[in-house]
């Protein structure tokens, strides 16, 4: 027998009437992401326990993180519903957990009610027995440094070490559809990442503006997409991909220099509610924070969001850029995001942008171009491609626009 876990729902267990929905569609990500391992995996009593048999234990806690709506998981022992038998395995998980001069602190749980000691007298005997046992103990009630777990169960007796923390949030597939717009730097694929994590099932568009930008930028964003679609249900993400350089030329020609962002938001944001509509996904969303760069502002936010009926969700808007860079590293997106090619966002940033545009003059500043057009144009001719793990499409060495080698692909692959 391998090592034993014991998975919590945490929130989901607060949702009424639809509890039950949540942890089922919890379990199936967990039967997916485990798929290929060598374990059990069985649900009872409000937690999944899982045998990992003969799979190294950080394979499966690997697998586990990949999973959305696990608040918790911890190693478990079970023992027969007898307390000498408690104490043994609790004195065993101190001393293996343990280290000189920490805290520790007992918790109990008795679901069990048939268990002739109540919670209570459990937590007093079992703590009251490692200080009988073990010199320099320290109890510490508030902040223990370790804290063992014991819950009598209907089928025996579990003694816990300290909780695991998982990914939390809501399976994802269980909190509606999004289109994201995803960018080549670090904030969009965190955002992807968040709104995953909440239960959201995400579909990216990007805009791609070669020659005007190199071609790996926008093989990071398909090296992204495969970075962030281990979180999803299926292993797998649409990405839209917009042939924008026409768009962005008419921009930088007759745009004024300090509405040059402003109009490729409102351009990017039309495209992208054609191609929402279309799709019938029922929100946008991006990797803004507030005040981070000049189109952050609330007003900037308010004059690019004029052009769609659409919500707009920032899952980012008030997130610190450290958080931000820690959660790009631990989804492992932040050394792609690096690479030091830009998107069509970056690579022409004027160099007094306005922080506070209004709507009149970002309509006085498009009725100068042909944008109507060129923006139907691009919605029409965007690419939609199948993003999975295993995803090996190089758009360089495919020699073709972006356009192309995305058609040419989608026929090799029968999409």
């Amino acid at each position: 027998m391998g090592t034993q876990l014991i998975v919590r729902y945490g929130d989901l267990n607060l949702k009424g009437k639809n509890k039950k929905y949540f942890i089922k569609m919890a379990n199936s990500l967990v039967l997916e992401k485990l798929e290929g391992l060598d374990v059990d995996f069985r649900y009872f009593g409000e937690r999944g326990y899982i045998d990992t048999k003969n799979e190294k234990l950080e394979d499966v806690i690997e697998r586990l993180n990949l999973v959305s709506g696990i608040n918790s998981y911890s190693i478990y022992t079970k023992c027969a519903l007898d307390m000498d038998e408690i104490y043994k395995l609790a004195l065993e998980c101190y001393d293996k957990n343990h280290k000189e001069g920490e805290s520790f602190k007992i918790e109990a749980r008795r679901t069990n009610k048939n268990f002739e000691y109540d919670s209570f007298e459990i937590m007093h005997l079992v703590a009251a027995h490692i200080f009988k046992n073990r010199e320099n103990c320290k109890a510490e009630m508030h902040h223990p440094d370790l804290t063992i777990h014991i819950e009598i169960r209907e089928d025996g007796a579990y003694v816990l070490t300290n909780n695991i923390k998982a990914m939390g949030g809501y399976p994802t597939g269980t909190g509606g559809k999004c289109l994201l717009m995803m960018s080549g730097g670090i904030d969009s694929p965190v955002a992807a990442f968040s709104l995953i994590k909440q239960g959201m099932t995400v579909e990216l568009i990007h805009y791609e503006s070669t020659p005007l930008t190199s071609i790996e930028s926008a093989q990071k964003v398909i090296d992204l997409a495969k970075r962030i679609c281990r979180y999803t249900r299926g292993s797998k993400i649409y990405l839209n991909m917009v042939p924008f350089t026409k768009v962005h030329e008419e921009i930088l020609s007759k745009v004024d220099e300090s509405y040059l962002v402003t109009i490729m938001r409102r351009c990017m944001y039309r495209i992208a509610t054609r191609i929402a509509i279309y799709r019938k996904i029922p929100a946008i969303a991006n990797g803004e924070s507030l005040g981070q760069v000049a189109s952050q502002t609330i007003e900037s936010m308010h004059t690019i969001n004029a052009v769609t009926n659409l919500p707009i969700l920032r899952p980012l808007l008030t997130t610190d850029k450290r958080d931000i860079l820690e959660i790009s590293r631990k989804i492992n997106t932040y050394d792609i995001s690096i690479r030091p090619f830009e998107d069509c966002c970056t690579v022409y940033i004027p160099k007094n942008p306005a922080t506070k545009p209004r709507i009149k003059e970002a309509e006085y500043q498009e009725s100068k171009g042909n944008f109507d057009q060129l923006i139907e144009e691009a919605s029409l001719n965007t690419k939609r491609i199948l993003i999975t793990k295993d995803t090996d499409i190089d758009l360089a060495s495919l020699g073709f626009t972006v356009s192309e080698a995305i058609d040419e692909y989608n026929k090799e692959k029968g999409e």
